[in-house]
């Protein structure tokens, strides 16, 4: 789960990191007043989006009165941002953050992640902030430090020295540069995040650290256990079939392709996948409504697959062993008694009461494609795209 940058910075705040005031507002009348609140005679205006690289696409703003910020909000608040991130559907700016500008002296990259090959959790820290990690890398790969943190042990007090050390700042800041990584750190091991970004990290002429920008990502599995990370998920911001389908305890990914797909279990799922392509056809989705599907559960997942224009066929596989197929074959026959398919349907299943499923969708006389094993399923569901 991604959450605003202005939320981000409130999570870091409360663990010491400094970051510059600022408020967030829903209109242009507020966005005026926020700037007079704040005081000053420079401001910044940026669309909260889940999304990077907003600066390029125009959704950060710097205004030199009070009036050039209610203008900036004016044209920032209800409209798509697109940037390379979102992809060419953008994203709708319904809210911005008004913040007082930072006159700064550097900028600095510092971003936390989990490196699965070493089981560890990663900090990636340079000399050169304000570009992407990736644009970094491929034009000043020396400047990249990388420090690794045992989880068992956590961030030591010299690792992050060393750290700040090597972003060669002066001496005087070693200190507080060191706690601000440690606090980085903390929220990231204490609230299940996935990702930490502060980029830039700055120092100010006044000699200020700040986190000018920070992006956070959260592990959904831990978030029954996070209700005030939790409370900030944000909607609109994701991908609608994506939220339906979590909303309904559906294991969903969307897809570029037009064959959608119905299947129990995870590894089964990325293994149809995998022959969907074989066969030189496409995926629309990852759908794993789970090993215990109940026909409820089919019910809602065909209803979720029928929400996305782009499916041309739809696959279902399914391979029972602690669900039973009976029980699947009831729920597509439920599903299609609910809901108008217009597409090809190719049903394949397998294993607990596979005769008596099978008998149960021959007798419901429903229009669809018989399959008998996962390659014949992928070969029928891209030949019915006329392919």
């Amino acid at each position: 789960m991604d959450i605003h940058e202005y939320q981000a910075k409130k999570i870091l705040s409360g663990f010491g990191v400094t970051i510059p005031r600022g408020g967030i507002v829903y209109s242009p009348e507020n966005a005026e007043n926020k700037a007079r609140e704040l005081g000053g005679s420079k401001w910044v205006v940026k669309a909260q989006v889940h999304s990077g690289a907003r600066g390029k696409a125009g959704g950060i703003i710097i205004c030199n009165s009070v009036l050039e910020v209610a203008q900036a909000a004016d044209k920032l608040l209800g409209k798509k941002l697109v940037t390379n991130q979102t992809g060419p559907e953008g994203k709708i700016t319904n809210r911005v953050y008004i913040e007082e500008a930072t006159e700064i002296k550097k900028e600095l990259y510092l971003g936390l992640v989990f490196d699965r090959s070493s089981e560890s959790i990663m900090v990636v820290a340079s000399t050169e902030g304000g570009m992407s990690v990736e644009e970094i890398s491929k034009k000043k790969p020396e400047t990249i430090i990388r420090s690794k943190i045992e989880v068992a042990v956590g961030m030591q007090k010299f690792q992050a020295r060393e750290i700040a050390f090597g972003l060669k700042i002066e001496p005087k800041l070693i200190a507080r540069m060191a706690d601000t990584i440690i606090g980085c750190y903390r929220a990231f091991s204490e609230l299940d995040a996935t990702m930490v970004e502060v980029n830039p990290l700055v120092i100010s002429n006044q000699d200020q650290i700040l986190a000018l920008d920070c992006k956070m990502s959260f592990d959904n599995n831990a978030l029954f256990r996070r209700n005030q990370v939790s409370e900030l998920r944000d909607k609109t911001q994701e991908n609608a079939n994506e939220v339906y389908a979590s909303d309904r305890g559906l294991n969903y990914v969307s897809l570029e392709g037009n064959i959608g797909n119905i299947i129990n279990g995870a590894g089964l799922a990325m293994a149809s996948m995998d022959m969907i392509k074989l066969a030189g056809g496409e995926p629309a989705n990852f759908l794993d409504v789970g090993g215990g599907a109940t026909p409820e559960k089919i019910v809602k997942a065909f209803k979720l697959i029928s929400m996305d224009e782009k499916v041309k066929v739809i696959l279902v596989n399914i391979f029972a062993g602690i669900n039973r197929c009976d029980w699947v074959a009831e729920g597509i026959v439920q599903a299609l008694e609910k809901i108008e398919i217009k597409v090809p349907l190719v049903i394949r299943l397998a294993g607990t009461n596979v005769e008596k499923g099978n008998k149960i969708l021959k007798e419901s006389k429903i229009n669809y494609i018989e399959a008998n094993t996962l390659e014949d399923a992928a070969n029928k569901a891209v030949k019915a795209l006329g392919k």
